[in-house]
């Protein structure tokens, strides 16, 4: 493609400048030298730093070769507020999308979206950018995000727009505007991937037959179960408020207990899920996610609110569980549902205190013990042995008579 070829989309006028989330892969470069080309704009890149685990200042220097000023390169540590603000608020409610999928993707995307608003205004900037394909759920998640905190700002999807429709296509592309493509990139990927610190996802290629087993060199987060220790590992977790505040009694931020959770899940091979899952755009996906860290932490905190939830308060969390999930998989973080369930959550996590012991091994992770200054377990109550009176016994019968009465009513009915 040369630059003669390329057609301006309709409604372009007025952008200036973009602020685009960049990680300097080959889709994102390519996306930056087409925005440069097709809307003639000033590019503003955005990168942020997840706990993805991979070095960044290349995609600054990639940045800086593409034309792009070294002031107008964005590189931000995000790792602190993206597990303190959005992991341990979504853990605090237990979700799980479909009953198994920690949301590790879908969690990013709305502090990457606040960011590049902020950074929009910052630079003053007409519009932003993303490389999420117009099948996935992403572009949702993302331009959601953009248009909850600015609401008259200018998206542009360049998936949706142009005709790049295939690997070979971008690598024309690139080398024909002097972008440096990867050996590894210069044929079919076997997969495609997304990491931060909560997870690593894998999808595509040779995931799309869901019949066919998980190759055992997609997986990058977590050994082998089968080649983990043979011995199991005993770990405590110490919570405050429904947070995780320390690992083994010492103290830690929310981004370094998760990191260190993740390297005991890593070498437990923890957290591995193969899944096939609801896009909210309509089509089912099969995904592999590995979320280690993350599994051994979701496990504590439900081991913690055992004891100190009380029964239907806990019963009604798992109701609201199944909405949160939604709204995080969907892209509705910043919807005014999701706060209002966030804030019947963290309400319902003013006594989940303690410590939870948990043993890891082979791929499984078993909570073995739990305290709390707040339990509302009794054991003078629930004893076996003479509870010297704790509990009467011939309480039962009323209890059980009056919740079968509609029960020993419809049998009569229906007898006769």
């Amino acid at each position: 493609m040369t630059d003669s070829s390329i057609k301006r989309p309709a409604g372009d006028a007025g952008i200036n400048r973009v602020v685009l989330a960049y990680s300097g892969g080959l889709d994102t470069s390519v996306i930056l030298k087409w925005l440069q080309q097709t809307y003639n704009c000033e590019v503003v890149t955005f990168t942020a730093d997840l706990g993805q685990g991979e070095e960044l200042e290349p995609a600054r220097r990639k940045a800086e070769q593409a034309g792009v000023k070294p002031e107008h390169i964005f590189i931000d540590d995000l790792r602190e507020e993206f597990v303190k603000d959005y992991v341990f608020p979504m853990m605090r409610a237990n979700a799980m999308y479909e009953g198994l999928y920690l949301l590790g993707t879908s969690i990013a995307r709305p502090l990457i979206a606040k960011r590049q608003i902020e950074i929009a205004r910052q630079v003053g900037a007409d519009a932003v950018s993303h490389g999420a394909t117009g099948k996935g759920n992403d572009q949702v998640r993302f331009e959601l995000g953009y248009y909850a905190l600015a609401p008259d700002i200018k998206v542009i999807a360049p998936w949706r727009e142009w005709d790049l429709t295939s690997r070979t296509r971008l690598i024309e592309f690139a080398e024909q505007n002097q972008i440096m493509v990867t050996k590894d990139k210069r044929g079919e990927s076997p997969f495609s991937t997304d990491a931060n610190l909560l997870h690593t996802s894998s999808e595509g290629k040779v995931l799309e037959d869901p019949w066919e087993e998980v190759p055992d060199y997609v997986y990058s987060r977590t050994v082998n179960p089968e080649d983990a220790p043979d011995a199991p590992e005993y770990i405590t977790i110490d919570f405050e408020r429904g947070d995780g505040v320390a690992l083994n009694g010492e103290g830690c931020s929310p981004a370094t207990l998760l990191a260190k959770l993740n390297e005991l899940g890593r070498k437990h091979g923890i957290g591995r899920l193969d899944l096939v899952e609801n896009r909210f755009v309509g089509m089912k996906s099969r995904g592999m996610y590995e979320t280690p860290g993350g599994t051994i932490y979701h496990l504590a905190h439900r081991g913690i609110e055992q004891l100190t939830l009380d029964r239907g308060a806990a019963h009604l969390k798992d109701e609201l569980a199944v909405r949160y999930a939604e709204l995080v998989y969907n892209g509705f973080w910043f919807s005014p549902e999701r706060e209002m369930l966030q804030a019947a959550v963290d309400y319902s996590q003013e006594k989940v205190t303690g410590t939870v012991r948990l043993k890891l091994y082979k791929g499984n992770v078993g909570v073995v013990g739990r305290k709390s200054p707040h339990s509302l377990y009794s054991e003078k109550v629930v004893t076996f042995e003479d509870d010297q009176g704790a509990y009467d016994q011939r309480d039962a019968a009323g209890f059980i008579k009056l919740n079968a009465l509609r029960l020993r009513l419809l049998g009569r009915r229906d007898r006769d």
